[in-house]
């Protein structure tokens, strides 16, 4: 291998120049010569530039390195590639051959893939077969998604009792700050199918309360559809003032004020028939006294319990924001930062603990520097209101120690990564592409992560 051209194609690779890095990998091999970590940055290269055939053939070349192992990343990201490059066929068997391997840390990531390759040849079981299993997946950060999809499946299968189900259970797995619009509506669309109309308004009305959510155009005519179903039942249902005053007096059910007998069979009933004015005014007033007087009744105790609710919110809503003044989030600065370590552990993508203020570039050095397999301990939380730095003794693979500090910012009642820094020390490469030295500030590790989106993979 030429060492010299491997070296400056994964400084180009880091830096976010993948056509540069493209360039110098491929001259980094000898001629058949099999390289399972130039390869492998070859393929990610190929996806970032948005070419995934050139992106499969690399992936399926890194195979071939026997000794490089990652059977699963890569058989994913070849299965992800070739989804983008319209061969679903295809991508079904190599994201099938990723789940193969039992040492794959996020079979996730290929079940959500073989979804959409199976929703693509028009195969909704087999789809939601897969989107149920990304679900239940336990390195899956957002099942919530997955299960979202599996709505989509059972609606596509005719069961939208099911689809119910599927999209309430999404509801329940989604982040406090996630945006709930689209699953509130895909919702309503499967009330409407499981004939549920007042669910149905409740649920598209949570989707269109912030105006954010411009529904579609079928989604709107589901809408209207269950708002006219629910006010021509009120319609029916709701009696009139004299209705009700008749049926407490025991004119109810069968009787017709004009007819009370029935007998007659005439417009209004003959001089005979008295039933009808056989409630006196006397009759009619004390009934609507005790009525007035069961709802003051109700009325007050609807007020008691409303208060007792309304002194108890006041008083969490305090003690939350002296919380939040004085530094204190959920989940906590320390929690965060051990999720952060245990996902580079796990060879997850790190870009869901960084802050959205991070430049790609910033983001990509924070990965390279956070070591792999390494364990943790906090030794010193500062917090403020805003702003937090975590320090932290991470023992490393090779036995070493190396303090990490971790500054980060508020996101909503969580935190957020901004940036991570290090001693100065020595850290090995754990992903079998790419190690150096950093000395004061950081230090860099193989700048291969993985993406969840379609088209875009990366190493896992």
């Amino acid at each position: 291998m030429n060492q010299q051209a491997y070296e400056a194609g994964k400084a180009a690779y880091q830096q976010g120049d993948w056509l540069t890095a493209v360039d110098r990998l491929s001259q980094a091999k000898n001629p058949g010569e099999v390289s399972g970590p130039v390869d492998h940055l070859v393929g990610n290269s190929y996806m970032k530039l948005g070419q995934y055939e050139a992106a499969a053939a690399a992936y399926e070349s890194a195979l071939r390195d026997t000794s490089y192992g990652k059977v699963g990343p890569l058989s994913c990201n070849r299965g992800r590639a070739l989804l983008a490059a319209g061969h679903p066929a295809e991508a079904v068997t190599a994201l099938t051959q990723a789940l193969a391997d039992t040492s794959y840390a996020t079979p996730y990531k290929a079940h959500m893939a073989l979804g959409t390759a199976y929703e693509r040849l028009g195969d909704p079981r087999n789809a939601g077969i897969a989107y149920r299993n990304a679900a239940i997946d336990e390195s899956n950060p957002n099942p919530s998604s997955a299960l979202c999809d599996l709505g989509g499946c059972f609606m596509q299968l005719g069961r939208p009792v099911d689809a119910v189900e599927a999209y309430r259970t999404a509801l329940d797995f989604s982040a406090p700050l996630q945006s709930q619009n689209q699953v509130y509506c895909d919702l309503g669309l499967a009330y409407v199918a499981a004939n549920r109309m007042s669910e149905a308004v409740d649920a598209f009305d949570h989707a269109t309360a912030d105006g954010t959510l411009v529904l579609s155009p079928e989604a709107q005519a589901s809408y209207d559809a269950a708002r006219k179903a629910m006010a021509a039942i009120a319609g029916k249902q709701r009696p009139s003032d004299t209705d009700a005053l008749l049926a407490a007096a025991g004119y109810g059910g069968g009787y017709d004020p004009l007819d009370p007998t029935g007998a007659s069979g005439e417009l209004m009933p003959s001089a005979d028939d008295t039933g009808f004015f056989s409630v006196s005014e006397e009759d009619l007033v004390e009934q609507d006294k005790k009525e007035r007087k069961i709802r003051r009744k109700h009325n007050h105790r609807g007020l008691k319990v409303f208060i007792t609710i309304l002194i108890i919110l006041v008083v969490a809503l305090c003690a939350a924001g002296y919380a939040y003044y004085r530094g204190y989030g959920w989940p906590t600065q320390e929690t965060v930062v051990e999720q952060l370590f245990d996902a580079k552990t796990s060879g997850q993508d790190l870009g869901s603990f960084l802050s959205a203020s991070v430049p790609a570039s910033e983001a990509e050095t924070i990965e390279a520097t956070v070591p792999s397999g390494a364990s943790i301990k906090s030794t010193q939380v500062e917090r403020s209101m805003t702003e937090s730095t975590v320090t932290v003794t991470a023992a490393l693979p090779t036995g070493d120690t190396q303090t990490y500090s971790i500054a980060l910012v508020r996101d909503g009642i969580s935190w957020k990564v901004t940036n991570v820094t290090s001693d100065a020390a020595t850290t090995s490469s754990t992903d079998g592409t790419a190690s150096s030295t950093s000395t004061g500030t950081t230090s860099t590790s193989a700048a291969t992560t993985t993406t969840t989106t379609t088209g875009t993979a990366s190493q896992g």
